[in-house]
């Protein structure tokens, strides 16, 4: 069954549209794998949003679907934590009121507090119903964009024009948003020697981590699924630069806990 969520200017937490979505315990019944989704923001209370939001009204404002849930090991409570696959943003917003009348159904017993609910269960035709009167934007691959230059360890071509030396580096694309969701589901502490750059940097380092794929990017043949879960690890800086210190010579997480702990020499890893 469809639902809608809210999404609120200011949160607890810091999710980010069509990546990650937080949750209590009680919605864990709706939101479920595969589960599709309406987003939606209440009445703007603060100005300083204005410019992030499609309307000042409460409003729909585009749809996804729900990727694999997980729980979030840093609340007390038993919240948990949904990957969003497939998010599509409306051009402009939808009201949840059209010629008069409501797009969602209120039940009779919810009348009062029917808003209140940051998840709602909606049937499919109610869910047809809002993404019909959508336009939805031009569909956009993730932004592949390099998220952090002091990541890549891959190869480069060093190539001369005259007596000038040009530096070309071969860049491999990545995706933020599974940077992202591989965080919130490791957690941004060192998964080789536990460093945390919070703990040593203050706030200005908070969520700060390089993310480590298992299998080099520079060895995909073509683009391939990434899962976060399996595919990528959270390694502080001095561990992701050993890890590829030799590129012939890749080591895996074990066998870089195995020399921080002096159980590896040499030889073991030839």
């Amino acid at each position: 069954m469809p639902a809608v969520i809210a999404e609120n200017d200011l949160s607890k937490w810091a999710d980010q549209t069509g990546v990650l979505y937080h949750f209590p315990k009680r919605y864990k019944e709706i939101l479920v794998q595969g589960t599709e989704v309406l987003y939606y923001k209440g009445k703007l209370k603060n100005k300083a949003f204005a410019a992030l939001r499609l309307s000042s009204a409460p409003h729909y404002f585009g749809l996804a679907r729900i990727g694999r849930v997980y729980a979030d090991k840093n609340s007390k409570r038993g919240d948990l934590f949904a990957s969003i696959e497939d998010f599509r943003q409306f051009e402009s917003a939808i009201p949840i009121k059209l010629e008069g009348e409501y797009l969602e159904q209120i039940p009779s017993n919810l009348k009062n507090n029917y808003w209140r609910n940051g998840v709602r269960s909606i049937d499919q035709t109610v869910f047809d119903r809002i993404s019909s009167n959508a336009v939805l934007t031009p569909s956009q691959a993730d932004d592949f964009s390099q998220v952090d230059g002091t990541e890549d360890f891959e190869t480069v071509i060093v190539g001369t024009e005259g007596k000038k030396s040009t530096y070309y580096g071969v860049r491999y694309e990545r995706c933020p948003k599974l940077r992202r969701q591989a965080i919130a589901i490791h957690g941004p502490l060192c998964k080789a020697c536990d460093f945390d750059f919070e703990k040593a940097y203050g706030e200005h380092a908070k969520g700060f981590i390089h993310v480590h794929h298992v299998k080099p990017i520079s060895e995909f043949e073509e683009e391939q699924v990434v899962d976060p879960v399996t595919d990528l690890v959270p390694l502080c800086a001095n561990c992701h630069a050993i890890v590829h210190r030799k590129p012939q010579q890749l080591l895996s997480v074990e066998q870089l806990k195995g020399l921080l702990n002096g159980r590896w020499v040499f030889d073991d890893l030839t």
